[in-house]
């Protein structure tokens, strides 16, 4: 299998301290993959005295033996400004920056004077602010820029002796954070690496035969992908060294509160809590300073409660967190009245606007076609956990202030109507373990009467709450998705007000967060944020306009996963691919380009009738999609009765001319079963492969199945003897 080389043809690389170790391993490979490289070097020794224009003209010399590209420069890196220069008269434009240079001033702490301080700082930490400054906004207009900073292990972990060198090298990792977070939305995307390779500098403090053995080869190509257009990796830290690469992360222990309502905060009680203050056990793992300081929250919320002095589910988990009691278990069951306004709130709180004529239909009680959007179906069923009924399951004894929403799933089975009771089924389907949090399946089920309308699948990440030995996956979830490898077909922006939060609040979710200033900023946010399920819901009718006309019959299911929050106001950008009846989607924030709703599809229902699938078949098409036709009404009229007698997957893979031409999905497993054109959504129980032709014959018992197995006209993967149970769906056409 061949694959495609990461290439840099056109791309304008500036290397500091390129003049021999990794720097040199840089220049060298980028130039190797087509890019235009600066090859920097002031020239002097490791302690930064001297200067020598030689070292940067040996590796301009050899890159230019090679065929490539380069240009020496060789002022310090002080001068950003310079170096940044060089690119641009050289080669025009500049789009990445290894900020490598480096010196060393190693002192015990005691030792260190200023100068060894200063110049430390002024090379290493400066410097790579200045020849970053430098081509900052060009990378910016041009809409693309990738920055390595190099930090160390001795920064990561300290050293000694080298106090100067370490506290440079960890300010590297929060200059590249905050510049990861600042850069994003122009898609300039900043790194940190700790590398660990034979140099000039680290020959003062590993023994040379190591020095030797540590290649600045097994760092490079790290610092290449980093660098790459398709990479979209951004603010991380990676240790490298000797053919190994691992990714960094901060971890904090659950810990304790100390202080207690009307009563003062103590060191005695921080001395009695200290075991648990330093527990690592089921440790968080924050990523944004919002995760960080979201936490303080529940400290007020605890202590102002006056519930006690720990909210820390470290000894929950390990004493009363069960899943196995909760698996399985249903909730209280829940009823949701409602007339005409809700749905005309709803709404309005995903969008909808009287300034759009199709938008009536969805506003206007008094519309010949009223209707309620699809995505109402998530109103009708989180009630049925939301007043608290999770907290009466045995084993669940967790704490829910730490709830985030991960995915949602809807399928909607009937048109919802626009007024009456529905009743909600909630069950437990599955609890996993995530190490740094617990993830709940919550299904619900509801229903009109005896008629089931809508079916969702809420996943709730619980921080803090993983750990207990469980399983990480479930064949029960609900999978994402991700969107095809092209342009999307239609990309659609639409703003949201100032107000959004406030107006969706009013269909059932009141979390503070979403409208108090104070309570959001406690939580590490500028201000309140957007519900996940109004983004969800503005997603919805975006795929539901483009692709089917606003016309709700045509909406089967979606699924979603929450990746940035959205602030009330910011413009939701909507991309979509269309392939078949599914509708691939992401939503970012258009302002800052961060990726909102990830993984996420719209199924919609088979617009194909049976007669314009025999004008397809008349016109060469495939004769197998009228039996599949057939199939998708036998399991409509059935209901649910079939999913709970077949409980499997079946995937058909029918073929012509040797070629695969069309892949058919029968689920038999989920909701109350469907027939769809396409692989399977997850993973098929069973998979079968023939022709067009010869499975008219077979389907017509004019082909035995297992004469055509074993004859190799029919190939099966999977659980084979689930096949016998396809005969209760085609027992008029033959026993497959």
């Amino acid at each position: 299998m061949e694959v495609s080389q990461l290439r840099f043809d056109g791309r304008v690389v500036l290397v500091t301290g390129a003049g021999g170790g990794l720097g040199k391993a840089y220049a060298l490979a980028f130039a190797e993959r087509g890019a235009s490289v600066v090859v920097n070097d002031l020239g002097g020794d490791f302690k930064g005295e001297g200067k020598s224009s030689s070292a940067a003209d040996q590796v301009v010399e050899e890159i230019r033996a090679k065929g490539g590209k380069a240009v020496a420069n060789y002022d310090s890196v002080e001068d950003g400004e310079k170096l940044v220069q060089t690119a641009l008269d050289a080669f025009g434009r500049i789009d990445i920056v290894i900020n490598n240079a480096g010196i060393l001033r190693d002192r015990s702490f005691a030792r260190i004077s200023d100068a060894d301080w200063d110049i430390i700082h002024k090379v290493h930490l400066k410097g790579s602010f200045m020849v970053t400054r430098a081509a900052w906004n060009h990378m910016k207009n041009q809409k693309f820029g990738r920055i390595i900073m190099t930090s160390s292990a001795a920064g990561i972990y300290g050293n000694f002796g080298q106090a100067n060198y370490s506290a440079a090298k960890l300010g590297l990792v929060g200059l590249s954070n905050t510049l990861a977070l600042e850069g994003v939305k122009y898609n300039v995307h900043c790194n940190s690496i700790a590398p660990t390779a034979g140099s000039r500098l680290t020959q003062t403090v590993m023994p040379q035969d190591l020095v030797d053995a540590l290649k600045p080869e097994y760092v490079a190509p790290l610092v290449l992908w980093l660098c790459h257009e398709s990479c979209q990796e951004n603010g991380s830290l990676f240790e490298v060294g000797a053919g190994w690469i691992g990714k960094m992360r901060w971890e904090r222990s659950l810990g304790a509160i100390i202080r207690q309502k009307n009563r003062p905060m103590t060191p005695e009680a921080v001395r009695d809590e200290w075991n648990k203050i330093c527990d690592f056990d089921n440790a968080t793992k924050p990523r944004t300073i919002q995760e960080s300081t979201g936490l303080l929250y529940e400290v007020l919320s605890t202590i102002d409660s006056g519930k006690g002095i720990s909210m820390n589910p470290t000894s929950q988990t390990t004493s009363s967190f069960d899943p196995s009691q909760a698996v399985g278990k249903k909730l209280p069951g829940s009823q949701y009245s409602y007339n005409h306004m809700q749905p005309i709130l709803y709404a309005l709180g995903v969008g909808m606007s009287t300034k759009e004529p199709d938008h009536l239909k969805f506003l206007y009680e008094g519309s010949e076609d009223f209707s309620c959007l699809p995505t109402f179906g998530v109103i009708l069923s989180q009630a049925s956990f939301m007043a608290g009924g999770l907290s009466s399951l045995p084993g669940l004894n967790i704490d829910f202030t730490r709830l985030l929403h991960g995915e949602q799933y809807l399928e909607v089975y009937k048109p919802i109507p626009t007024s009456g009771e529905l009743t909600s089924e909630t069950t437990v389907a599955d609890i996993l373990d995530k190490g740094s949090g617990a993830v709940i399946l919550l299904d619900v089920h509801t229903y009109c009467g005896k008629d089931l309308i809508c079916y969702n699948q809420f996943s709730l990440f619980i921080v803090g709450a993983g750990g207990f030995g469980g399983k990480r996956s479930s064949p029960k979830a609900k999978e994402t998705a991700n969107p095809p490898n092209r342009p999307p077909d239609v990309v659609v922006n639409d703003a949201t007000t100032a107000d959004q939060a406030a107006l969706y609040r009013l269909s059932g979710d009141w979390n503070p967060l979403h409208i108090d200033p104070s309570f959001a900023a406690v939580g590490g946010f500028q201000r309140p944020i957007l519900h996940g399920l109004c983004t969800f819901g503005f997603s919805a009718r975006h795929a539901l306009k483009h692709f089917a006309n606003n016309d709700v019959t045509k909406f089967k299911a979606m699924k979603v996963r929450f990746a940035k929050p959205v602030l009330p106001g910011q413009t939701l950008q909507t991309e979509m691919w269309k392939e078949g009846n599914r509708i691939y989607l992401q939503t970012k924030v258009k302002e800052t380009g961060a990726i909102a709703i990830t993984g996420a599809y719209v199924d919609l229902t088979s617009t194909v009738s049976t007669l314009e699938s025999k004008e397809i078949v008349q016109a060469g098409g495939l004769q197998s999609d009228l039996v599949f036709d057939e199939i998708s009404r036998r399991i409509k009229d059935a209901g649910d009765q079939l999913v709970k007698k077949v409980n499997a997957i079946f995937q058909w893979d029918i073929t012509k001319d040797g070629k695969t031409v069309a892949e058919w999905t029968i689920d038999l497993k989920n909701g109350s079963g469907e027939v769809y054109r396409g692989k399977v959504r997850g993973r098929a129980d069973t998979t079968f492969t023939l022709s067009d032709q010869d499975f008219m014959e077979l389907v017509l018992g004019k082909l035995n199945p297992q004469k055509a197995f074993f004859a190799g006209k029919l190939k099966v993967k999977g659980n084979i003897m689930l096949s016998q149970k396809l005969e209760t769906i085609l027992k008029d056409y033959a026993k497959l």
